[in-house]
């Protein structure tokens, strides 16, 4: 069915002043800022999974809407689904996509029927990419939702599970490089436990690590150059995840070796989840120069699970983009939209509307993070808050030249801290507000 979002017309940008609800308001794909045109600052990505296969199920219901693509065989449903995703991805003037193997082809009855069919659709896939100059920004295998990856897949206590766990990452990698993707994910579907009464937390965490050495060493010998990626998420569906958010993910890559390879996927849902912020999250992995691509989507504070909302937070978008631009930008990842429409907005339009509305909040996003680097005023506030640290004891202890005997000789000649100056929180975050909403 190449015609199921035929009545979308192609998204242009019309300015903030538009009522027309298919246009960009803030979105002007090669508009320059900040030195490069605003589609390769934001590389905003479809995510095959939600947008071409979600059905709007929850686990009260079955499916609002229908996306077989008016095929009835799996494969032809699948070819039809290529199509469209390319048509959507043209009206929306998204350069990249995301998937998972068992996205873009139905599973077989053994892993090499899967594989044959994954073939077939990679063939088609590497035609119309070539056709509508689109990219993949990342892979990955989907081994969480076949009953067999019940306990997980990595962290499976049975090796066949391993096994095949294995085998199907090797294939989702071949495809990958074939398609010229440049990151690669590992997110933990099941990778957790649930109670300890049952669980070798070392050996699990041990084969874990030992999976994605593998993974890494062959996807380097078949010539993939790209970044693997590690998605931080603390819980949902299992109800305690080996990688809980971004400082758990760091210590597990570097106890395993691993942190020369992989980087951290931010999803701004699961940084909630773990109660942290979005902004927290990608500091976190900026800092450590783990930072490396990131999840679009944001969650219900109400809520305990991962909603999966398109974003349209313009504070969350604007600090997000903000820690991407003092991440110096992205690479070799880019803003993958892992977002749904609501169960009860079912129609191709709604899709549309949902894309529209995220990739204008971030468009907004990085105006507005442009705005406030240019300002000056964040950055002279931080940099003159830790002013002490510029001369004198302060200087020794930045440098980590000063010893316990000076700093308590120091301390003990001072008397007492004469001065400690106002944080001035509400104050920033008025001047935040007004190079908002300027």
């Amino acid at each position: 069915m190449k015609t199921y979002f035929s009545t979308l017309p192609k998204i242009e940008y019309e300015g903030k002043t538009t009522d027309n609800p298919l246009a960009f308001r803030y979105y002007n794909p090669d508009e320059i800022i900040a030195g490069k045109p605003m589609r390769e600052h934001l590389k905003f990505a479809m995510s095959y999974w939600h947008t071409m296969c979600a059905e709007g199920t929850d686990m009260f219901g079955v499916g609002t809407l229908t996306k077989n693509y008016g095929e009835s065989d799996p494969m032809a449903s699948a070819r039809a689904k290529a199509e469209c995703a390319f048509d959507l991805m043209d009206k929306l003037q998204i350069d990249y996509f995301c998937f998972h193997d068992r996205d873009i082809a139905p599973e077989g009855a053994t892993l090499a029927e899967s594989n044959a069919r994954l073939d077939e659709i990679t063939d088609l896939l590497e035609k119309l990419m070539k056709e509508h100059n689109k990219k993949v920004l990342w892979g990955t295998a989907n081994c969480f939702g076949n009953p067999r990856y019940m306990h997980g897949a990595g962290t499976a206590p049975n090796a066949d599970v391993f096994a095949f766990a294995a085998g199907q990452i090797k294939k989702a990698l071949e495809i990958t490089q074939r398609l010229g993707g440049k990151g690669y994910v590992f997110w933990g579907g099941r990778e957790g436990y649930e109670t300890l009464l049952n669980t070798d937390m070392a050996k699990e965490l041990d084969n874990m690590a030992y999976l994605m050495h593998l993974a890494v060493d062959y996807a380097r010998s078949i010539g993939f150059d790209g970044d693997f990626y590690i998605e931080p998420k603390p819980k949902e569906p299992t109800k305690h995840q080996y990688d809980f958010d971004a400082a758990t993910v760091l210590a597990f890559l570097r106890k395993y070796g691993l942190d020369k390879d992989f980087k951290l996927n931010i999803e701004a849902n699961h940084a909630t989840l773990a109660g942290h912020t979005f902004r927290h999250e990608l500091a976190t992995a900026r800092i450590n120069g783990a930072f490396g691509s990131i999840d679009a989507n944001q969650g219900d504070y109400l809520l305990g699970w991962d909603t999966d909302q398109f974003p349209t937070d313009y504070y969350e978008t604007t600090f997000c983009m903000l820690e991407v631009l003092r991440a110096g930008g992205f690479t070799n990842g880019g803003l993958n939209f892992d977002a749904k429409t609501r169960r009860g907005s079912n129609t191709p339009e709604d899709i549309a509307y949902a894309y529209i509305a995220g990739m204008d909040a971030f468009a907004f996003g990085l105006r507005a993070a442009v705005r406030i680097i240019e300002d000056g005023r964040l950055d002279k506030f931080v940099e003159d808050r830790y002013a002490s640290y510029n001369t004198g004891i302060g200087k020794k202890i930045a440098d980590q030249t000063a010893t316990l005997e000076e700093l308590s000789a120091y301390a003990l000649n001072m008397g007492d801290v004469k001065t400690n100056t106002s944080g001035r929180q509400e104050y920033l975050e008025t001047v935040v507000n007004r190079l908002l909403f300027c």
